[in-house]
């Protein structure tokens, strides 16, 4: 950079003084904007349904906008969806081990839905909390009863076997073994 296109940039970062991007990474620690955002690029919400055996992606979630969340009133009260089914919302991480993609993150929600009242139990904080130690690489299902862990096991296995086999032990070890 000249002397003069340097001079340029002192003067706009005088004019400007709180809007200053200092590279393409808004959250590379420099304080500036964007600081404290989550980059949701590489996280997937898998809803398992252990009563139906089965494990889907829905998008929706990351809205709280999901198939499962429609229309369903949610309450802090587990004691509250006495005859509610039982979903797992489990935020799923993708990022590279090695030079190679696999699930790095896994946060496990429970969530209790009763249709017929219109009537749900979740934890928000649970949820938040869950999804951001998921984009932090943590595996976060020991508190999964067996058969949702068996499902979300098939469900990552069949989605993407070279994933599941570029992915931790400690994952593996957690959905129940290899």
């Amino acid at each position: 950079m000249n002397e003069e296109d340097q001079k340029k940039n002192e003067k706009i970062k005088k004019m400007s003084g709180s809007f200053n991007i200092l590279s393409n990474d808004s959250t590379d620690g420099h304080g500036g904007y964007g600081v404290g955002t989550m980059n949701l690029n590489n996280v997937t919400p898998v809803f398992i349904d252990p009563e139906g055996d089965e494990a889907f992606v829905d998008m929706g979630a990351l809205h709280a906008r999901s198939a499962v969340e429609k229309r369903i009133k949610f309450l802090k009260e587990r004691e509250a969806v006495p005859n509610g089914k039982l979903f797992w919302l489990v935020w799923v991480t993708v990022e590279h081990i090695e030079g190679k993609p696999a699930y790095t993150g896994v946060g496990a929600c429970e969530m209790i839905v009763d249709r017929e009242i219109r009537r749900g139990y979740k934890s928000m904080p649970e949820h938040v909390n869950n999804m951001d130690k998921s984009l932090k690489g943590k595996i976060i299902v020991d508190h999964m009863d067996d058969k949702s862990k068996q499902v979300l096991r098939r469900y990552l296995k069949d989605f993407n076997e070279e994933f599941w086999e570029a992915s931790t032990e400690e994952l593996k070890q957690g959905l129940g073994g290899e």
